[in-house]
């Protein structure tokens, strides 16, 4: 019998004022202690509220997760397409 999976999924609200720096750092830390639980998936969306949501490329964030874990898979949940011409999105994953 195959095992049940697991994933998260990071809605990046952070305290207004936080030093950005601090708040990437911080859910960065996040999906790391997800890894060390056993979590198989960790998903992030695009995110412009500014102040509390900082996560603006997906895509740059998951490669700045990468180099800290080894084994979760990582994936965007939301791009704005809205925001972004196609092709470049496409071009940037």
């Amino acid at each position: 019998m195959a095992r049940t999976k697991f994933g998260a999924f990071l809605a990046p609200h952070h305290p207004i004022g936080e030093h950005p720096r601090l708040q990437f750092r911080n859910d960065i830390k996040f999906a790391v202690r997800l890894e060390e639980l056993g979590f198989d998936e960790f998903w992030v969306g695009e995110h412009h509220s500014t102040g509390w949501e900082m996560i603006a490329s997906p895509e740059l964030f998951l490669a700045a997760v990468g180099e800290h874990t080894g084994r979760i898979r990582l994936g965007t949940g939301v791009i704005s397409l809205p925001y972004h011409h196609p092709f470049n999105v496409a071009q940037r994953m």
